[in-house]
């Protein structure tokens, strides 16, 4: 066994059996990481200690499934708390792959590890090192220094903007390093910044791909820097399909869309993914047996649909809606331009609802975080972290913290998560030693000066409030619509969600018939993802709404291009519920 170097990240490899094969198999890796192959625990126990002890990161331990002198699942929980960022592989020979399966599935199912695979057989096991390569990516994407850099960010302090901005350049996916101003990447940057005639510089400053330089003060810039203005869409241009957010539901309108041959623009308020971006592994999307970040299918979805000639625009809030009639197309105001369109997809999914406690509100950035945040889980490597929420997506957070976190507990009003989480993520949560569930609890205030420090929780079935401290709370509280820049015409219900197919008000239905399912109170408007009244809240549903509208907006395109606009629902008749 060779002796960690400082530097370059360590792949340990505990092989009792077949080490020389996995030693052979991992050579292509040896250029970006120190390989080293272990015989016995102890063997590997030591190389991770040396690893650690000379601050080197270890990115993947590769575990053979039958060790003997260990258990598999001792040795797993071994590595999982000594290096719990490190991402965890079990290898089996062929000879006991089928045996080894059951227990293996529940090693995945309980997240005790990342991947199972089959020991190669032969040359160029590529679907094996796919998979080597994904985990690598994906513990390489959440270091705090990356390799590549496509963008700087430079700031003499780390506060609340420089962490939001860091947040964005995250769900982008794009690789990134932050830099004060007196080093020499720094100093590159400022002086690019002065020669483009800013004057005094205002932090953060960002530097992306070589060309842009300027203030990044508010993280929604650098969407629209590099995705455009609206206004970019030519004045005289009636695009056939504009759909408003680019999260799950969004991007799969728009892959279908202009996949069909629909000329499509989306228009996003933030960063491209939303909500579902700031996963950090959704374990139960159809298709990607190991789990995919939210991050990389919002990325894959985006370039799928740019090849298709989906033109996007991020950073730009949709001000209005401005439904056309007697034939003249639908109307989307921003402030970058407006965009008109003969049919609208209304994708804007929903916010996580305030805690309004002032306490807790002025430390926003500062400890405090609405969502996962997935930036800030880094900050709390060593500390005592809080979960706000009983969803998936606090429980993928949760999970993810714990990789950093010293303790994470999640507070829920119910008596447990089982209601309102999918099982996959109560069984990780429940066999994660760092991970504590605390029912009926809730946040009653909080505090800190420079920095979130203590948080009050009330036990209601206990009927005390007592203090804790607390370095970090996230806040995934549940949904608020994002729907108040919709005109009166679109019905919502008491919510603010919007109605669409048999739930918009009888009323409204033409000639006695129902919208189509999708379809909105206004002919040419659907509505799908979170926003929609009644959606089930899951990735795997938005897209599956966001795919199926697609049919819809061809037929109204069809009948408005044969006989006019002959409305779905009637847009003229006021909303019933308000908007």
């Amino acid at each position: 066994m060779s002796i960690p170097a400082p530097g370059r990240p360590a792949i340990i490899i505990l092989a009792p059996a077949h080490g020389d094969v996995l030693a052979d198999e991992f050579r292509r890796y040896a250029r970006d990481y120190d390989v080293i192959t272990a015989r016995s625990v102890p063997e590997a126990k030591r190389a991770a200690t040396a690893a650690v002890a000379l601050d080197q990161p270890v990115a993947l331990f590769v575990l053979e499934s039958r060790l003997p002198d260990s258990e598999l699942y001792a040795a797993i929980g071994h590595m999982r708390e000594g290096v719990p960022t490190a991402r965890r592989l079990v290898v089996s020979h062929i000879s006991t792959f089928a045996e080894d399966a059951p227990m293996l599935r529940v090693a995945m199912a309980t997240g005790k590890i990342d991947a199972r695979l089959l020991i190669p057989q032969g040359q160029r096991d590529e679907e094996f090192h796919y998979t080597v390569t994904e985990l690598l990516s994906e513990w390489g994407s959440q270091q705090p220094v990356g390799v590549v850099e496509v963008a700087r960010l430079v700031t003499p302090v780390f506060d609340a903007a420089a962490l939001a901005v860091r947040d964005v350049l995250e769900r982008l996916g794009m690789p990134y390093r932050m830099y004060p101003p007196g080093c020499a990447e720094g100093e590159e940057v400022l002086a690019d910044y002065a020669a483009a005639g800013h004057g005094e510089p205002t932090y953060p400053i960002g530097w992306i791909r070589g060309q842009f330089v300027g203030t990044v003060a508010e993280p929604r810039q650098l969407s629209a820097l590099l995705y455009g203005r609206p206004s970019d869409v030519e004045v005289d241009t009636v695009v056939d399909l504009a759909v408003v957010g680019a999260g799950p539901a969004g991007l799969a309108a728009a892959v279908y869309g202009s996949s069909e041959g629909l000329s499509t623009v989306v228009i996003e308020s933030d960063v491209i993914g939303g909500q579902a971006g700031t996963s950090s592994m959704i374990r139960n999307y159809l298709g990607f047996p190991r789990g995919i970040s939210g991050m990389r299918l919002a990325q894959r979805a985006r370039v799928q649909a740019i090849n298709f000639g989906t033109r996007f625009f991020a950073g730009w809030p949709v001000t209005a809606l401005e439904p056309g009639s007697g034939g003249a197309p639908h109307v989307l105001r921003t402030e970058g331009g407006d965009v008109h369109a003969r049919a609208v997809v209304i994708a804007a999914g929903a916010d996580y609802r305030r805690l309004a406690i002032s306490g807790i509100e002025d430390l926003v950035g500062r400890g405090v975080h609405y969502g996962a945040a997935m930036a800030a889980a880094r900050e709390m490597t060593g500390r005592d972290v809080f979960v706000v929420g009983g969803g998936n997506s606090a429980g993928q957070a949760a999970v993810h913290l714990a990789r950093f976190a010293r303790s994470v507990t999640i507070l829920v009003r119910r008596p447990d998560l089982a209601a309102t989480m999918s099982n996959y993520l109560v069984q990780q949560i429940r066999y994660n030693p760092r991970i504590t569930v605390c029912g009926h609890c809730s946040v009653v205030d909080g505090g800190g000066t420079a920095h979130l420090e203590w948080i009050d929780v009330h036990d209601a079935a206990a009927g005390v409030t007592d203090r804790r401290s607390a370095d970090g709370l996230f806040l995934l509280l549940g949904a608020e619509p994002s729907s108040g820049w919709l005109p009166e015409a679109v019905q919502l219900d008491d919510h603010g969600f919007v109605r669409t197919g048999r739930d918009v008000d009888a009323s409204l239905w033409p000639d006695e018939r129902p919208p189509s399912n999708l379809a909105t109170s206004v002919p040419g408007v659907y509505a799908v993802g979170d926003i929609r009244a009644g959606s089930m809240k899951r990735v795997a549903a938005a897209t599956g709404e966001g795919s199926s509208v697609v049919p819809a907006v061809h037929a109204w395109l069809e009948h408005v291009a044969q006989v006019g606009p002959a409305p779905e629902a009637s847009a003229a008749s006021p909303s019933v519920s308000g908007a």
